[in-house]
């Protein structure tokens, strides 16, 4: 039979509509059940117990199988999806990031690296068990509720009770239809701290601790709400000029995935990487060989900078409570946790005083039922009615003592006990039981009647159990903001065409002006007495006749330019002096007055305020007396740009002849040391360590034995075990104290830091021997205590170390300090010192006669010291 189709304009309107289903409501109606589903099943945590329902499920089905021994995470993966509605890789990948946090889970086998980023093995090659701290604070059967599983077959907890802020100990991150969460994992002795503090009414305040360590800055933390900000760093230090080592990691990162960055902005030319070594195992360990010439104090901005080395984390706490999302802040959730751990620690104490009160009553019913023999009554009885009478009519003279009534339950319990114990009965031992049961219920009634005191109580017991190895691992600091300009490697070439008036990194066959890179600003005078500021480009055009182009440096108070022009075609020539510190980009500025003409005669830029002098040299005019003159740029006052500068003349000059360079006019920069972000600044912040010139320099002390000299740099890091940062002055001696094991005594010495830009050991290298004191006062003195002898204590010593040892080499061992056995040695106030004043060169007068005899003394000297330097041990 052939089936009929109807065209669709036989199709009644009636008929069309009726076969039709509205797609807009379906989709809003199965649109929002999913949103609903996804954000309280699968993503988002809850805040009672902390769990997403996957995790819940398998501590629960890990609780079912727990005998002491390690399971098969495969036979935990199946047990769990009699809980679960899904696929057994998502329950297996969610029980690995449980085992990895090593709180909840021990685990057994290869779990993966979070470090390194590799995966764990499959998961019938992998075994689990709970943790002790898991089977104390996680599950008590007695009080938790339960609900049916998806299928109705088994039981599954609505919440565990988690007697423990366990959200914030492990984290918590998901993405729901809508919403998503992130939640930090903080440090598990601070929340315990910080519970303890919510419950005595305190103020408390916790920041996240991450499992890979680094360094972070928490100033935008905002208590993990929407809207806050942290910044994480790997942990960097420099193992010699050409080798820097990563020993931390930020958060969110893998070593496999910053190699990637780190190498990705080396191919765009931000940084200059020779080679990358990954050593990691149990720590990280990422060698970076830097190629020759190469800077690593700014490498290491560099790789803040351009690599993942730092890394942006914006929390946002997200959590189910009462099946609906609720955004709050992490010390909310701290209350809540503290809160609720308190009412579990309550019904906990409620339930067990109900089990020793019936234990007591059933107890306290047997002795008088066996003591007063009422189990005679029955012996002649024949119905079981008639037994459980006789039975109660035996106890009532009894009941007033007991503290609820006998029921029919009590009665029947009594039935069963055997003729065996009622005949072993011992009346002391069952009081003896009654009232141990009777003061374990004077002590859970205590702790009732003081429950806060009870908690706290049971947060210290935790934190003694199971604190010992969870210091914090993340170092809290406040970061200084890595200028990308300035720590960018020049990765490009900047040229110039002065005559045409271009500048650019792809005209190579022009003049060579200085390396620059893809970010920079140019700045660029012309001869008109134009200025411009422009980004860096492949060819751009500025202005014929450029007179000077130069990498600019945005906020530079150093770099003054010293400029002659004349003010028109044939009007009075100027003189001034400016710097520029901040312009808009691409803007001209005219530093001339502005007349039509106007002409540069003279330019120089100096990176230090130098001030050279010059000749000005007049064309022969009339009766001009003077044609030529000195110039000198140091009488002039640095001004803006916009300043119209000092007359030099009215008259024609013919040239200007550069004579003689000059020295900086600017005043020693004052420099200051930021102890909270670890780095040299020059506002004001921190502490001051002098006024520096140019060629002056920082000494650095280290915990180790090393000490060195450089330059001071704002972009130079500082090791962690720094102990002395100050200005260097030559001739002022440092001082050393330092223990040898090997031999058991202590040494001292004396001796002055030498200038090269290298690490100076000036105590042996030995893992025997520690520096105990060393002090960069002119007169140090220590107080040095003995410990007790034979012969009893000898008096504390006040001794000043100049008067103990005279000045060295760095490299000699130093003198013993003491013969007798030094129990403590403290530096005190050293005594005053000015040093003299050195007077100038200049202002000495040579004594022909008298310089040749203290010429021969000093080589007499310099013999002795030879003769004597033959006899001091060095190491």
């Amino acid at each position: 039979m052939e089936e009929e189709y109807l065209e669709p304009d036989e199709i009644s309107k009636e008929e069309l509509e009726d076969s039709l289903t509205r797609v807009s409501g379906m989709y809003k109606d199965w649109f929002l059940d999913y949103a609903s589903y996804v954000i309280l099943e699968r993503a988002v945590p809850s805040l009672e117990d902390g769990f997403k329902p996957v995790q819940r499920r398998i501590l629960h089905s890990m609780k079912d199988l727990d005998d002491g021994r390690f399971n098969k995470v495969a036979n935990v993966v199946g047990h769990t999806m009699q809980y679960h509605p899904h696929g057994d890789a998502s329950i297996a990948d969610a029980m690995v990031q449980i085992g990895q946090k090593d709180l909840l889970i021990e685990t057994q086998g290869n779990w993966g690296n979070i470090l390194t980023g590799d995966r764990s093995a499959a998961s019938r090659y992998i075994e689990a068990r709970l943790s002790k701290f898991a089977l104390e604070v996680v599950f008590s059967p007695k009080i938790t509720k339960w609900q049916s599983s998806y299928d109705g077959r088994r039981k599954e907890p609505i919440n565990l009770p988690v007697k423990f802020p366990l959200l914030l100990a492990q984290g918590g991150e998901g993405i729901a239809v809508g919403l998503s969460t992130k939640i930090l994992p903080h440090n598990f002795i601070e929340l315990i701290d910080s519970s303890i503090k919510c419950l005595k009414g305190q103020k408390f305040i916790i920041y996240p601790d991450f499992p890979t360590s680094g360094i972070m800055d928490i100033s935008n933390y905002n208590d993990g709400l929407r809207g806050g900000r942290i910044k994480v760093r790997a942990r960097i230090s420099q193992l010699n000029k050409n080798t820097l080592v990563i020993s931390q990691i930020p958060f969110t990162t893998t070593t496999s995935s910053l190699i990637d960055t780190i190498v990705k902005a080396n191919d765009n030319g931000k940084i200059k990487v020779k080679k990358i070594e990954d050593n990691t195992a149990n720590d990280v360990e990422v060698l970076v060989h830097l190629p020759s010439g190469v800077s690593p104090d700014k490498t290491i901005d560099g790789l803040f900078a351009f690599t993942s080395c730092e890394t942006s984390i914006s929390p946002l706490g997200c959590v189910i409570e009462n099946n609906k999302p609720l955004f709050i802040g992490v010390s909310e959730i701290l209350k809540k946790s503290t809160h609720r751990t308190k009412e579990l620690l309550k019904l906990e104490l409620e339930y067990k005083r109900g089990d020793f009160e019936n234990q007591w009553h059933y107890a306290s019913l047997e002795r008088i039922f066996i003591e007063n023999r009422i189990y005679r009554d029955i012996e002649n009885v024949e119905t079981w009615e008639g037994v459980i009478r006789a039975i109660s009519e035996g106890l009532q003279p009894f009941i007033n003592n007991l503290k609820r009534e006998v029921v029919e339950d009590d009665i029947v319990r009594l039935t069963e006990i055997k003729i065996k114990r009622i005949s072993k009965f011992d009346i002391d031992k069952a009081q003896i039981k009654i009232e141990s049961i009777e003061s374990e219920l004077e002590k859970i009634t205590f702790h009732l009647n003081n429950l806060t005191d009870f908690a706290i109580s049971y947060f210290k017991n935790l934190k003694s159990v199971y604190g010992k190895n969870k210091k914090r691992k993340t170092e809290i600091r406040i970061f200084d903001d890595v200028d990308a300009k300035k720590v960018v490697v020049k990765n490009s070439k900047l040229y110039v065409n002065r005559e045409e008036g271009f500048i650019g990194t792809s005209i190579r066959k022009d003049e060579f002006v200085e390396e620059c890179s893809d970010i920079d600003d140019i700045i660029a005078f012309t001869e008109e007495g134009k200025m411009m500021v422009t980004k860096v480009d492949s060819k751009k055009f500025i202005g014929k006749n450029i007179k000077h182009v130069a990498v600019f440096k945005k906020k530079d108070k150093r770099t003054v330019y010293n400029m002659i022009y004349r003010d028109g075609k044939k009007g009075t020539s100027y003189i001034k002096r400016f710097s520029v510190t901040g312009v808009t980009r691409d803007k001209d500025y005219d530093l001339t007055r502005g007349t039509e003409g106007s002409k540069i005669l003279y330019f120089s830029a100096n990176p230090n305020g130098e001030a050279e002098i010059v000749n000005v040299v007049l064309r022969q005019s009339g009766s001009i007396k003077k044609l030529k003159w000195e110039l000198d740029f140091a009488d002039l006052e640095i001004k803006g740009r916009s300043s119209k500068g000092n007359i030099v003349t009215k008259y024609t000059v013919n040239k200007i002849e550069f004579k003689e360079k000059g020295l900086s006019t600017l005043k020693p920069r004052k420099i200051w040391f930021d102890e909270t972000i670890q780095r040299l600044n020059v506002e004001n912040r921190g502490e001051l360590l002098g006024e520096f010139k140019a060629d002056d320099s920082l000494l650095i002390i280290q915990q180790n034995g090393i000490l060195k000299t450089v330059k001071p740099n704002l972009n130079m890091h500082f090791p962690e075990d720094m102990i002395i940062l100050e200005k260097w002055i030559i001739d002022k001696p440092l001082s050393a104290i330092y223990f040898d094991g090997n031999k058991d005594k202590y040494f001292i010495k004396r001796f002055l830091a030498g200038s090269q830009n290298v690490d100076q050991y000036f105590i042996p290298s030995n893992s025997k021997i520690q520096l105990e004191i060393v002090s960069s006062d002119w007169k140090p003195v220590i107080d040095i205590s003995f410990s007790k002898t034979s012969k009893g204590i000898k008096d504390n010593l006040i001794e000043k170390i100049e008067e103990l040892i005279s000045v060295k080499g760095i490299k000699a061992l130093g003198n013993q300090l003491s013969s007798f056995k030094i129990k403590n040695i403290n530096l005190i106030e050293p005594i005053p010192y000015s040093p003299p004043e050195k007077t100038p060169i200049m202002e000495l007068e040579v004594n022909e006669e008298v310089s040749v005899q203290n010429e021969n003394v000093e080589n007499d000297n310099k013999n002795s010291e030879n003769q004597e330097g033959q006899t001091e041990l060095e190491f």
